[in-house]
């Protein structure tokens, strides 16, 4: 992990992350305390890590090692991507791309990246995969046929947060709010706000809305949303090794989901942050937050957004070990979650970065890199996207 925010004390042990955003909205002085437990775009010190990590030395404070040239040397086994019998088993559902089976190298020996390694080979079948991100209209089409409603949409429940004044308790989200002058990036409280009223109805709070956002990811999902959606349409979140093959697109261990270079030819690729982070976006990819879905070339598999524009929840648990103990073949990972710096949190993996992430502060765009997440918890840079196995296509 990169480098993180000094962690206080917890006052109780469920929902950490909501408590401590409503905490911190209604009593200032505790300060974002909990941070750590559902943002990714972040840096850790040497102190914050865990052997567990098995983290680099620390990175320049201002920016992240280039990742042509930050690399780790004997990182783990290496084989070539193998794509065996590319032929579909039948009519692609809608807006799915099929994924032959095959093999590759998962993992990462970009110096930051501790809990991707080592890397190590896996097997996987074939399956069917969005082309893109789960959008605002589909997303809504859901919320109206099934009567859903979002984590983020819920009144807290006062027995889960003893001590907490009642009328503290009110329905929101994790908002990115940038500073208006250069901040530390030690501290993420100086860009992140909870906010009372946001949703994925009003990503930005009671102020905002979806006009003109159909075809945007959706944002502040939980885990639980994200898979009672995919339930929904008969489909499932994808693994961890399922995602990373996917976005590597038939590639073997190149840095980007596209191949070596961030920006070949000077074209741009996905949505990220460009300017100084987190005050000062020039926007020159075009947007200051999320952009509408496909808006940038697919990798080899045809898959758009698979760096960038916005984290996507997969269905492992998170662990920073699991991959010294994964099976080869068709991983699905740990039973159980463990974050060593939040040890009673449970959480879940996150793949493909953010608007937000950049050289100065998150290069998780790259398809090695991990992030996480609590279950219930989602933030303005969170979607995701969906899987089918074969047999379960129609």
């Amino acid at each position: 992990m990169d480098r993180c925010v000094t962690k206080l004390p917890r006052p109780a042990p469920a929902r950490w992350p909501i408590v401590a955003f409503v905490l911190a909205f209604v009593m200032v002085a505790v300060g974002l305390r909990a941070l750590s437990s559902s943002l990714r775009d972040r840096k850790t010190t040497p102190a914050d890590r865990s052997p567990l990590e098995q983290a680099a030395p620390e990175a320049d404070p201002s920016r992240l090692p280039d990742p042509a040239n930050a690399r780790v040397p004997d990182a783990g086994e290496v084989v070539p991507t193998e794509v065996l019998d590319p032929a579909p088993p039948g009519p692609a559902p809608k807006g799915m791309a099929w994924i032959p089976p095959g093999r590759f190298a998962m993992g990462s020996d970009y110096e930051p990246f501790g809990d991707a390694r080592p890397i190590h080979p896996v097997e996987l079948d074939g399956f069917w995969i969005d082309r893109t991100p789960v959008t605002n209209a589909q997303f809504a089409q859901f919320a109206g046929e099934a009567r859903y409603v979002t984590v983020a949409e819920r009144r807290p429940d006062p027995r889960d947060f003893p001590g907490v004044p009642p009328e503290a308790l009110v329905p929101g989200a994790i908002v990115f709010s940038p500073p208006d002058e250069p901040v530390s990036l030690d501290d993420p409280s100086a860009w992140w706000r909870y906010v009372a009223g946001a949703s994925w109805r009003h990503p930005e709070g009671p102020g905002s809305d979806l006009a003109g956002q159909d075809e945007h990811p959706v944002v502040q999902v939980s885990w639980d949303d994200a898979a009672a959606y995919a339930r929904w349409a008969g489909k499932r979140l994808p693994t961890e090794a399922e995602w990373e093959y996917a976005a590597r697109g038939g590639l073997t261990q190149q840095p980007y989901a596209w191949g070596v270079q961030f920006q070949p030819g000077g074209r741009t690729m996905t949505n990220t942050w460009q300017g100084r982070f987190p005050d000062r976006n020039t926007k020159q990819d075009g947007y200051a937050r999320t952009s509408p879905v496909g808006s940038f070339p697919p990798n080899g598999f045809g898959l758009s957004d698979m760096a960038g524009n916005v984290w996507q929840w997969c269905a492992d648990w998170y662990r920073p070990d699991s991959y010294g103990v994964s099976p080869r073949a068709n991983p699905t990972g740990p039973p159980d979650s463990l974050d060593p710096a939040e040890p009673t949190i449970p959480k879940r993996v996150q793949r493909g970065g953010s608007f937000l992430c950049c050289d100065q502060y998150c290069s998780r765009y790259m398809p090695g890199g991990r992030g996480k997440g609590a279950v219930d918890t989602g933030a303005s840079h969170v979607g995701f996207r969906c899987v089918r196995t074969p047999s379960a296509a129609r």
